[in-house]
C-alpha cells in the first residue's frame, strides 16, 4: 500500500509541475499567447501537454483501481477503467451494496455491476460500499479526462443553427419521452447479456466519433454522444446484445429511433433509421434485426448513430465495446 501511495503522490507532483511550467511559464515568457491558456482549462491545453497529463492520470488510475488501494475490501474490479465515456465492470461480495455519488448501483444475482462515466466527468466519483453487517466504506475514484474534437463555424444563418419556434414544443416532447424510456431498466431474461460482449449493430465505416462538438456562431451545441457508422440505405441493423425495447418513435432530430435496455442501467439507442421492425415492450435476443439504416431526422446521409447511456451518463460505444470484450475474453 505504501509504494502505491508513494507512486500516487509522485503522479500528483508531476501534474502540478507540468501545470506550473506550462501556465506560469507561458504568462511570463510568452505574454503574446492567447489569454485563455493562462487559466489552463483542459479543453484548451496543447496536444503535447494533454498527452502528458493523460499519462499521469493513467498512472493514478492504475495505482488506485485495485480494491485494496480503493479501500473497498472484497470488491473485484474485473475490467474497464474510470475514463470519460468508459465503464468499469466489477463484482460485489455477497450481501453487499454499492452507491456512486449516492446513486444505488444495480447488480445481478452474482454481484456483477457496472459503473459508467459521462463525457465531462470533471469531479472524482464517490463510491460507497455497504457490507452485509451494515458497515460502510467510502472512497474517491479519479476519472481520466479526454480531449475532444471541437469544430467552430461562424457566419451561419440563424435558421440553420436554431430550429424554428414552431418545432421547439415537439423537440421538448421528444426529449421528455426519451428521458422517460431511459429510466426503464427491466430487460427481463436478457438482463446483463451484454457482459458477453457487444456485437456491432451494423458493418460500415466509422464517420463520427463520441465527444465531438460544434460551436456554431459562438454557441456551443450538444456534444455528439454516439458513433456514426456509414452504410447503404436499407442495411439491416441488429441488436448488439439482448434486451427489451423501451422506445420506438419518429423524433425531430434523430428520425426513427429505437431504444433498448440491456439491464444494470445500460441502454442502447439507434438513430436515423429508415424502418423499424420492433415495438415497445418486445424482448429480443442479440442478433435480432431491429430495423434498417436510413437518413431520417436531421441527417445528411444514410448512417446509423449508435449510442450508449448508463443511469443518465452518456458513454462511448466504441470504447465500452472494447472494455467489455476485455472482460469477455478473460471470463
Amino acid at each position: 500500500m505504501i509504494p502505491s501511495l508513494f507512486r500516487s503522490i509522485l503522479c500528483l507532483v508531476s501534474i502540478f509541475r507540468m501545470f506550473f511550467r506550462h501556465c506560469v511559464g507561458a504568462v511570463i515568457t510568452k505574454p503574446s499567447m492567447e489569454p485563455r491558456i493562462i487559466g489552463c482549462p483542459r479543453r484548451h491545453l496543447g496536444p503535447f501537454l494533454r498527452r502528458r497529463i493523460s499519462v499521469v492520470f493513467v498512472c493514478l488510475i492504475t495505482t488506485l483501481a485495485s480494491p485494496n488501494a480503493l479501500g473497498l475490501e472484497g470488491v473485484k474490479w474485473l475490467a474497464g477503467s474510470a475514463v470519460e465515456g468508459g465503464m468499469i465492470i466489477g463484482q460485489l461480495p455477497a450481501g453487499s451494496s454499492l452507491t456512486l455519488n449516492s446513486e444505488i448501483i444495480a447488480a445481478d444475482k452474482n454481484g456483477i455491476f457496472i459503473l459508467g462515466f459521462h463525457r465531462d466527468s470533471d469531479t472524482p466519483a464517490i463510491l460507497s460500499l455497504t457490507g452485509p453487517d451494515g458497515r460502510s466504506a467510502n472512497t474517491t475514484l479519479p476519472v481520466q479526462q479526454r480531449a475532444y474534437k471541437i469544430q467552430r463555424i461562424d457566419g451561419l444563418k440563424s435558421n440553420h443553427v436554431t430550429p424554428p419556434q414552431s418545432r421547439i414544443d415537439r423537440i421538448n416532447r421528444d426529449a421528455a419521452a426519451v428521458r422517460a424510456a431511459r429510466t426503464d431498466h427491466d430487460a427481463g431474461a436478457y438482463s446483463g447479456d451484454f457482459i458477453r460482449g457487444f456485437d456491432m449493430p451494423v458493418t460500415g465505416q466509422i464517420t463520427g466519433v463520441y465527444g465531438s462538438q460544434r460551436i456554431l456562431n459562438g454557441a456551443p451545441r450538444q456534444p455528439h454522444y454516439g458513433i456514426d457508422i456509414a452504410a447503404p440505405r436499407g442495411t439491416p441493423i441488429i441488436a448488439p446484445a439482448g434486451g427489451r425495447v423501451t422506445f420506438v418513435g419518429d423524433l425531430y432530430f434523430s428520425g426513427w429511433t429505437v431504444l433498448i435496455t440491456h439491464g444494470l442501467g445500460l441502454n442502447s439507442t439507434f438513430l436515423h433509421m429508415e424502418k423499424t421492425n420492433v415495438a415497445k415492450g418486445d424482448l429480443i435476443p442479440r442478433g435480432t434485426v431491429i430495423g434498417t439504416v436510413g437518413s431520417t431526422g436531421r441527417s445528411t446521409g444514410p448512417h446509423l448513430d449508435w449510442r450508449l447511456d448508463w443511469q443518465g451518463r452518456r458513454l462511448d460505444a466504441s470504447l465500452v465495446r472494447t472494455q467489455i470484450a476485455e472482460f469477455a475474453k478473460n471470463n
